[in-house]
């Protein structure tokens, strides 16, 4: 099941060049993580500054992160990278959780 991604741009004019990359950089994330289902991005002007929300969802999945900066893309580049790392932390928990428990009953078996 592919993983849906919704852009928003809030109070600015939507800008191709910034929903396509991180349309692009949703979809790889959707690939490294399948648990994934929604990514929801929230690009909006901050005063002087540009500011990046997002939300993913997901099987089991939920987090949340935002990316500030000079520049849109690199407010969104930040977001990204912090859902990146919510995301990798979730995952390995599930990993090495199920991994763990799969050597405790081993271990029960053995000594049962």
């Amino acid at each position: 099941m592919a993983s849906s991604v919704v852009i928003s741009f809030k109070d600015i004019d939507p800008q191709e060049k910034v929903r396509e990359t991180v349309e692009e950089r949703c979809e790889v994330l959707a690939e490294e993580f399948p648990e994934t289902t929604r990514f929801e991005v929230i690009l909006s002007s901050d005063g002087a500054s540009w500011t990046a929300h997002g939300h993913v969802t997901g099987n089991h999945t939920e987090v949340a992160g935002h990316g500030d900066a000079s520049e849109l893309a690199v407010a969104a580049d930040k977001l990204l990278e912090q859902l990146a790392r919510q995301l990798r932390k979730i995952h390995d928990k599930k990993i090495f959780a199920q991994r763990r428990e799969a050597q405790r009953a081993s271990v029960r078996r053995r000594s049962g």
